[in-house]
């Protein structure tokens, strides 16, 4: 099979060839036609859907009034990666035929939703709320019902706040050691945090040769070790624990001892493998029918320290509804007890899924399609009330962690202060990728909270309590945030829609309010100067990442302006990949690349037309051959990491210069021979 769909590639790709020539010749609606043809065909093939997606794509671009192009491109975008992009085609499709869909103003609507455009989501969420209210009898299977869109509308309100007020996050790729260009997902450590496991989809280690019916490899569990505070590269765990099929891990017990995963065995079930002494694991055996449902699925599953309870996510019949998290307890025999049902305080309506059991044994980490969430599977915290006993309400953990997409399957170190989860983010290596969270505490901004000034504390008598201290009035004023003003332009300074954000140099998301066209306010409250990195992107503009230094929160507020002005695509412009950065003397990226490699992927894909120069260039230090052998390699490094991402490898020509063409004079370090080892890309045509 797998190499069937080598050839059939090979096929796809020659034919891709024959159409970008005979294109110019032919008509284009001819040459749409036919681009739709070979995406069924792949289709058919069980092609990888992302491949399928850019000959739909290829297809609404060679005739964009073909609005059955345009409709399967921005369908299949939502079904991929880069959701945001399908509302160019949708909003084709609204264009030519208002009535080809009905619920077209949805799609609009979830397009904007999952780029994070939460105004204009629901002005279309609303838009087709009215419609299903004015034409009420109408019930055609493109029909999506008030309750979901009533639900959206809610998830943006929700949106907006936590994006105005994100929480205190810090979000780090953990690396090239264990993320690739394929998914990785479930990670999962012990309370070490020395052992990393989780399942990927990659094509290296790989157990068996050959692909799914996605066209993509099965999953494999694959572990890494920490080293000197470094993790290792990945390995397969092995042949024992992994299969020549899917395998999935789910969970590890605190001392790492205990390894549970998922089977698709009895529509899904969850089973263990204990690591021997020698570091091998034993054969998986299946959970008692006490976790294992007959004909139902479990597939998420969380140990307390103590290895007394176990908490798990089941489809099974007698529920709140959809999945719900159940609980066992051990007996004294060491058998896990009859499951019960955490009951309406963690579970709803939805889904309700991923449960972890912190180390406290208290606190319980969820994801859930339901309660304050701002699309997709969102993640909760609950704690546990012995003296109640009962659950607490549950806490959306916020912004950033939490997104439009789904956020899920996050895990606690022992002392509380990261966490690891899987997302597709700006600065991912291939799809999904796996990240820590270091949850940082407040600046001792918290400091106003003592109520008085050191000194006045020393000369207080002796018996005076703490809660008499924290009711006296505090004589320290509170810091005021510093207030960021962006105003985006285009070249005629007429104001331009833009997607902004602002990250520290410790990856802090400031919050943002939208003060209307094209006018954004940060708030930034640390109490020392920080560097900030300020993304500025538009669909047909060249994308900037500037580096701006916020001072410190004083008692004082400060009102910074800063205006960026946006250049169009135009044939000619050229623009300095500044925050691409190579390995020495290699042609390797260094993990802090990698957010500039996905706008500039991200900037491909939102303008399909455009074709670009990749061009590589060094300094005159060494050789010059050596030296024009090495810019184009590291042009040819770009070009194909753009290419696995999807990016048509005909938009892109990769030409390494050498020393030939410097920025400045080669004389300086920092003035000089810094600025001229750079990656440029340049627009060779279209939009």
């Amino acid at each position: 099979m797998y190499h069937k769909l080598r050839l059939l590639f090979f096929l796809t790709l020659f034919l891709g060839f024959g159409l970008s020539s005979i294109a110019q010749d032919e008509d284009a609606k001819e040459t749409a036609q036919t681009y739709i043809e070979l995406a069924e065909t792949m289709m058919d093939a069980a092609q990888p859907l992302v491949d399928v997606r850019d000959i739909y794509v290829q297809a609404a671009e060679a005739d964009p009034t073909n609005i059955i192009a345009n409709w399967r491109a921005g369908d299949f975008y939502l079904k991929t990666v880069g959701k945001k992009n399908a509302v160019k085609y949708f909003l084709r499709v609204l264009e030519l035929d208002a009535e080809y869909r009905f619920d077209i103003e949805y799609w609009i609507g979830q397009s904007y939703h999952y780029g994070m455009e939460f105004d204009k989501a629901l002005a279309f969420y609303s838009r087709y709320r009215q419609k299903l209210i004015d034409r009420d009898g109408y019930r055609g299977r493109d029909r999506i019902e008030l309750s979901v869109v009533d639900r959206k509308i809610y998830e943006c309100q929700n949106a907006i706040e936590f994006v105005a007020n994100p929480a205190h996050y810090s979000i780090v790729n953990v690396g090239s050691a264990i993320n690739s260009e394929y998914e990785e997902y479930g990670p999962v450590l012990n309370e070490d945090e020395t052992i990393l496991i989780f399942t990927s989809r990659r094509r290296e280690g790989n157990l068996n040769e050959n692909v799914f019916s996605d066209n993509k490899p099965y999953e494999d569990i694959f572990i890494s070790t920490k080293k000197n505070g470094q993790w290792s590269k990945a390995e397969n765990i092995g042949n024992v624990v992994n299969t020549p099929f899917h395998d999935s891990n789910l969970a590890l017990s605190a001392d790492g001892t205990q390894l549970f995963l998922y089977k698709d065995e009895n529509n899904g079930d969850i089973y263990e493998s204990d690591r021997k002494e020698d570091g091998t694991w034993t054969f998986p055996e299946p959970l008692s029918e006490s976790v294992n449902s007959e004909g139902f699925k479990e597939a998420s599953i969380s140990i307390s320290p103590d290895g007394q309870i176990l908490f798990f996510a089941s489809d099974r019949p007698g529920g709140q509804g959809g999945i719900d998290i159940y609980y066992s307890i051990k007996d004294r025999n060491g058998e896990w007890a009859r499951s019960k049902n955490l009951g309406p305080k963690i579970n709803t309506e939805y889904d309700d899924d991923a449960p972890f059991i912190d180390y406290d044994g208290k606190t319980l980490y969820f994801s859930s399609l339901g309660r304050k969430g701002m699309g997709g599977y969102d993640i909760f915290k609950s704690t546990y009330d012995s003296a109640a006993a009962e659950w607490g309400d549950p806490e959306n953990l916020g912004f950033p962690i939490n997104t439009p997409d789904d956020d899920i399957f996050f895990v606690s170190t022992k002392d509380g202060k990261r966490g690891y989860y899987a997302s597709v983010r700006e600065d991912g290596m291939g799809f999904t990728d796996i990240y820590m969270v270091t949850i940082l505490q407040e600046d001792e901004v918290a400091d106003n909270i003592m109520s008085k000034t050191a000194e006045e504390v020393e000369t207080e008598p002796k018996e005076e309590t703490t809660k008499d201290l924290v009711a006296v009035k505090p004589k320290t004023e509170e810091l005021q945030p510093v207030i960021l003003t962006v105003k985006v332009l285009d070249e005629s300074k007429n104001p331009l829609e833009a997607k902004v954000s602002l990250t520290s140099s410790d990856n802090l998301v400031a919050g943002k309010t939208n003060k209307g066209p094209g006018v954004f306010e940060f708030k930034v409250s640390s109490k020392e100067s920080k560097t900030y990195n300020l993304s500025v992107e538009n669909s047909g503009y060249v994308f900037q990442n500037l580096d701006i230094t916020l001072p410190a929160a004083t008692t004082v507020p400060q009102i910074i302006d800063r205006t960026v002005t946006m250049r169009k695509l135009e044939v000619g412009t050229r623009s300095v990949l500044r925050n691409i950065y190579f390995n020495f003397n290699k042609a390797t990226f260094r993990d802090e690349s990698y957010p500039e490699l996905n706008k500039l992927e991200s900037m491909m894909a939102e303008n399909s037309g455009l074709q670009i120069e990749i061009s590589g260039h060094t300094d005159n230090i060494g050789p010059k051959d050596y030296n024009k052998a090495l810019s184009q390699r590291r042009a040819n490094a770009v070009k194909d990491y753009l290419v696995k991402k999807g990016i048509d490898a005909r938009r892109i020509t990769a030409v390494g210069y050498g020393e030939e063409r410097p920025l400045a004079s080669n004389d300086d370090e920092k003035e000089g021979r810094e600025l001229n080892r750079r990656v440029e890309f340049k627009v060779l045509s279209g939009k």
